[in-house]
């Protein structure tokens, strides 16, 4: 039997120098139906040139302008799904090494249970190849999504085992047909952070599940493209999540991670003025106050939210 058709989609923007390993290594994985995919997200260092002229059998889909993280990807979602009719869709950064059995291994858990919307692996620090940065995500509380299992964990199998868990971030994960088919990808509301976050609630929503395998493995360089501390990240890393709350969950929870936040914030504040990090401190809460007011233009901040 055909095994399923999957299409590697790696999302690049004047990245071209991340795309060595990132290629190279999902080329070599042990699967005999899959397409490496590059969306050029509007660049201008000549990525698609680059990867034309490297890797012949990368087909290079290139958007006119950068249509931002959310953007960029359902770009290339609408073309593994739609033209190409891929039965899976392997969504990848491009600041990542790939081991050599990630696509047989996660399409092995997918094909389980045609309720599994996503599957994810082990994702180890590229710099320090035998520790985690992620086996998935706790549940919370309070935040609902709640911080990285095996964060920073040596690796001694204390996560080798196949289950259902909580929450995932999409540093890689593979993504459902059927599931993009009812919920058309990423809302682009979220440009860059909480994108993932986002479509996992809706997915739950309609019965969809999220896997872990150990068996697929990747190394991460870890927000490269964003930075890892820009204020950048931080403006989005404030205004994303609040969203989400505010978008799917009852005022009373929302206003319980609201306060927590604001503790959060607040202590973040002090660090970044000591540090004189002042456009830090201006991103954070510009971009909390930005959800606010997403969330009053769209009718989801009510009293009850602060009382």
């Amino acid at each position: 039997m055909n095994k399923p058709k999957v299409i590697v989609l790696i999302l690049s923007y004047n990245g071209k120098q991340l795309l060595d390993d990132s290629i190279s290594s999902y080329l070599e994985n042990e699967y005999s139906n899959f397409e490496v995919v590059v969306i050029d997200n509007g660049s201008t260092d000549g990525t698609k040139e680059y990867v034309e002229g490297k890797w012949p059998e990368v087909f290079v889909l290139r958007t006119q302008e950068n249509l931002k993280y959310s953007g960029g990807f359902n770009f290339g979602l609408d073309y593994a799904f739609n033209k190409e009719k891929a039965d899976y869709v392997l969504i990848t950064n491009n600041d990542v090494k790939a081991d050599r059995n990630v696509i047989p291994e996660l399409v092995k858990v997918a094909e389980t249970d045609s309720s599994i919307g996503f599957v994810t692996g082990k994702v180890y620090f590229h710099d320090q190849p035998k520790i985690l940065q992620s086996t998935g995500k706790y549940a919370d509380l309070k935040y609902w999504r709640g911080g990285h299992r095996a964060g920073k964990e040596k690796d001694v199998g204390q996560f080798d085992i196949v289950e259902k868990i909580d929450w995932c971030d999409d540093i890689f994960w593979l993504v459902n047909r059927n599931l993009y088919l009812k919920t058309k990808g990423y809302d682009t509301e979220f440009q860059f952070q909480g994108e993932d976050f986002d479509w996992q609630v809706r997915a739950k929503e309609i019965g969809y599940s999220i896997y872990y395998t150990p068996f697929a493995k990747i190394w991460h360089k870890e927000s490269i493209t964003i930075g890892k501390t820009s204020s950048f990240k931080a403006y989005y890393d404030a205004r994303n999540p609040l969203i989400v709350h505010l978008k799917y969950r009852k005022p009373k929870e929302v206003q319980i991670y609201m306060r927590r936040q604001i503790k959060f914030q607040i202590k973040s504040s002090v660090k970044y003025l000591l540090k004189l990090k002042l456009s830090h401190f201006m991103a954070t809460w510009k971009g909390y106050f930005s959800a606010l007011l997403w969330a009053k233009k769209n009718n989801k901040l009510t009293i009850k939210h602060f009382i």
